[in-house]
């Protein structure tokens, strides 16, 4: 089996067991809270129909309009500025679920601008990765002859680190800012920026929907963008070097699996198992791109050499009652080869 398949399966094994674990993490940590809060939620919910008199009918309908009140908080959501952020989030890919189109015509619009929109956003995104690598790359490289390292190219290992540390501040640095705008603890607003950047976006924690954000906080609003784009950038360039280093390895599979079929190839055996005699060098083009100059006829007995065949060429050299004198030469030496 091929390295490439070997790889490919371990890569799915290693994937599915690698949710397996974390299903059972998350399992054990959120499950008996889950549990909890439905109670408490239950409780709360018998607690305020019973002392207002509430239909189920009536509940449901406040439920309803709670859960739809709630996006209005940021402001209008699809005009310009709600519209460009929900845009934003469509062609990141991140999906915040905040706000969703509800007509007929955005539906469909929304499916049509993804198509669009999405492989635009990737091509984007990983040219500015493929940019920042080799701006990275020259930065390394400029501070490796500063402090005069004998080794002054930037390696994989030296651009990974590189990413990496720009990925940290870029997160650390959005979670202060979120913290301070938005009330969130640090921890959650790192946990916002962490979703956000890894395109996960599960909505729980939305900026700008607070306070009327999208209209009276245009610096936020801007600041929020220029976060996502950027900071999506930044995760395209560690990608990137990924993706580098996985097609690197491939390609040294290929030319791996290429040298070993060449080394079964050079070592055919000519010989006819069928008849028993030995194919001219016309009929083995198909095994061998270059024959050696003294290596043209091979067997496991006494064997011919040399380059000149005369009226022999490409026929079989032995037949019943053939000799091989007929066709020697002065010139040809006589050589024997077992393979």
């Amino acid at each position: 089996m091929k390295r490439q398949n070997i790889r490919t399966l371990s890569l799915v094994v290693c994937t599915f067991t690698y949710l397996l674990i974390g299903a059972a993490v998350f399992d054990a940590l959120e499950s008996e809270t889950e549990a909890r809060r439905w109670e408490f939620l239950k409780n709360v919910k018998a607690t305020f129909v019973a002392k207002y008199n509430i239909t189920p009918e009536d509940y449901h309908m406040i439920e309803i309009v709670i859960t739809e009140n709630k996006p209005h908080k940021a402001g209008p959501q699809w005009k310009f500025a709600g519209a460009f952020y929900f845009a934003t989030v469509v062609l990141a890919m991140i999906g915040y679920g905040h706000s969703t189109p509800v007509t007929i015509g955005g539906k469909a619009f929304c499916m049509a601008y993804a198509m669009v929109g999405i492989p635009l956003g990737l091509v984007m995104f990983q040219s500015i990765g493929e940019r920042l690598n080799k701006f990275a790359s020259v930065v390394i490289r400029r501070a490796k002859k500063y402090l005069r390292c004998q080794q002054t190219e930037a390696t994989e290992m030296n651009l990974m680190l590189a990413t990496g540390l720009l990925s940290s501040v870029i997160i650390t640095t959005g979670a202060a800012v979120f913290s301070k705008y938005e009330g969130w603890s640090y921890f959650d607003s790192f946990y916002y920026c962490f979703v956000t950047l890894t395109t996960i976006g599960f909505g729980d924690y939305v900026a700008l929907q607070n306070d009327q954000a999208l209209i009276n906080k245009p610096g936020y609003v801007a600041l929020s963008l220029v976060f996502i784009l950027f900071g999506l950038a930044v995760v395209a360039a560690s990608i990137n070097l990924l993706v580098l280093r996985f097609m690197t390895m491939n390609a040294e599979d290929i030319r791996r699996d290429e040298a070993e079929m060449q080394s079964s190839v050079d070592g055919l055996n000519y010989e006819s198992e069928s008849t028993g005699k030995l194919l001219s060098c016309g009929q083995l083009n198909n095994y061998c791109s270059e024959i050696e100059e003294e290596d043209t006829s091979v067997c496991s007995c006494t064997c011919l050499g040399g380059n000149s065949f005369t009226a022999h060429e490409n026929e079989f050299l032995l037949d019943q009652g053939y000799h091989p004198a007929d066709i020697i030469t002065s010139t040809i030496s006589l050589k024997r080869m077992s393979i």
